[in-house]
């Protein structure tokens, strides 16, 4: 399976933020360290999107002082396998290339 730069990226965003991986959270975490600038909205189509495929799965946690429950995320072990392909791929796509 291929991924997308957008699901890629939120795939490395929710291994960077472990057991915080909820929709908010992964927005602030792409345009803090990717530069990408996205809403709540398209990170969570996504995110169903991924966990439609097997390659992520959620549950939800309490929220801290009483707040509603979050849908936190985490990779799947086919997540994994996707995204350690995604990776692979990428670095060979690399080898050889020279600037001119």
């Amino acid at each position: 399976m291929s991924l997308g730069e957008l699901q890629h990226l939120i795939m490395l965003a929710v291994v960077r933020l472990r057991d915080d991986a909820y929709g908010a959270a992964i927005r602030d975490e792409l345009r803090r360290v990717a530069g990408r600038s996205v809403s709540v909205q398209t990170v969570w189509v996504t995110l169903v999107r991924l966990e439609e495929q097997g390659l992520t799965a959620s549950g939800d946690v309490a929220a801290p002082e009483g707040g509603r429950p979050r849908r936190v995320f985490r990779l799947t072990p086919a997540g994994w396998r996707a995204l350690e392909a995604a990776r692979m791929s990428m670095a060979r796509m690399w080898e050889g290339v020279v600037r001119p």
